[in-house]
């Protein structure tokens, strides 16, 4: 049979098997979710532990491995997104294309070709995880290369995903390999506690270890996402400490990885110093100082660093910094001040002064130029005048007294 007819019947019976299994993929979800929770042990409340424990399970009249795979047009070749998914062991999935490119959760693709395998044949590839574990939870993803004359590029449209869960009656949390976590929080941007779950029918709660409370989930400051975890959409001091999740389904509870909140208090852009000198112009042999100020959000960190004319000649400079809060336009601010100081004023000293500040969010800098002038010349005293000198100043005699004078 030719090649090209045989890869067109190919396809063709993939779109029947994808039809098929809309059908059916909620009878396959619902029975494995009654076969979950039979295996539950009621009652029990256990951590969740990390990969290398745990073994992986087989299952009892397992059915056959679910395909999950891409849609293809004719013309353009554009690949839809792949929908969630509830599967057990072993999963094979398939991404229509020529150059395909696949992307897995970091703990699969760090077992490497032991039990990820991809195979690229004439019109798609498959990807086949052999003895899958609920550590495999995660995205998965393809995308198509467009190739000519030897060139590839990633096409835009040519991507395909699927959220896989693979469901663990003994496993409600993803396991990790810390048993400690630190979170940092942050007040420019939204913070997450990444206690993902093996299976989206589980109920999952924050809680506080120390005190131990549960701590309120609104959807608004707090909400749960079942692909992610916890997301802190606002930031609040009263979180920082430990924390975990708590999982159940049907009569089994267990908790996740602790995470350890720490509260950094972000700047929200870098700072945008201003600078002014005592004087503009300076006479050699005085002071000057030059003031460089940061106005900003309050317990931001700002670092200053100058440079200075008299800087090359090796002229070390003497400095101060200060910090104050204040009230401007109604807001708490912080005013933060480092100033420069130049004492007995010489030509070297004349030139470009610039002023380097510094926040975790970057650096702005500030400018201004300094002119040295020598000091004015006293008026000269008028020089004693004698007779002689007189005369040669004197216009010659008009009369003869003056003649007899002279």
């Amino acid at each position: 049979m030719d090649p090209r007819a045989l890869c067109f019947l190919t396809c063709c019976l993939l779109v029947c098997v994808i039809s098929a299994e809309i059908q059916n993929r909620g009878r396959t979800t619902k029975a494995q979710k009654k076969k979950g929770l039979r295996a539950a042990i009621p009652g029990e409340v256990k951590p969740s532990g990390p990969p290398g424990q745990r073994k992986p399970k087989s299952v009892k009249n397992q059915k056959s491995p679910q395909t999950k795979t891409p849609v293809e047009a004719a013309a353009s070749a554009a690949l839809s997104p792949l929908p969630s998914s509830i599967l057990v062991q072993p999963l094979e999935l398939r991404c229509l294309g020529r150059v395909v490119r696949w992307r897995v959760p970091v703990y699969l693709e760090e077992e490497g070709e032991g039990r990820l395998r991809i195979k690229h044949l004439c019109q798609h590839s498959q990807l086949l995880v052999v003895n899958s574990t609920s550590a495999d939870t995660g995205e998965h993803s393809c995308w198509a290369w467009r190739c000519q004359d030897g060139a590839c590029t990633e096409g835009e449209a040519l991507h395909g995903k699927s959220f896989i869960f693979f469901t663990d009656p003994e496993e409600l949390f993803v396991p990790t390999e810390d048993y400690y976590q630190v979170v940092q929080l942050h007040t420019h941007q939204p913070d997450l506690l990444p206690c993902q779950v093996t299976n989206p029918l589980a109920h999952v709660t924050l809680h506080r270890e120390f005190p131990p409370e549960e701590i309120p989930v609104d959807g608004m400051d707090i909400s749960f996402d079942v692909k992610k975890g916890f997301i802190i959409h606002w930031f609040q001091a009263s979180l920082s400490g430990s924390l975990f999740c708590m999982a159940s389904l049907g009569g089994m509870r267990q908790i996740s990885t602790k995470y350890m909140l720490i509260y950094i208090n972000y700047p929200s852009s870098s700072p945008k110093p201003t600078i002014q000198a005592s004087a503009t112009s300076v006479q050699l042999g005085e002071n000057f100082s030059v003031n460089c100020t940061v106005l900003g959000e309050p317990e931001i960190a700002v670092d200053f660093s100058w440079e200075y004319p008299s800087q090359k000649l090796g002229r070390p400079p003497y400095t101060s910094e200060r910090v104050d809060v204040v009230r401007w336009e109604g807001q708490v601010q912080q005013d933060a001040v480092s100033t420069l100081y130049v004492e007995e004023t010489q030509a070297g000293d004349a030139g470009v002064y610039t002023c380097w500040a510094t926040n975790l969010q970057g650096t702005g800098t500030a400018a201004t130029r300094i002119r040295v002038i020598q000091s004015p010349q006293p008026p000269s005293k008028p020089w004693p005048m004698s007779k002689a000198s007189l005369h040669t100043l004197t216009p010659g005699p008009t009369s003869e007294a003056e003649a007899e004078l002279s």
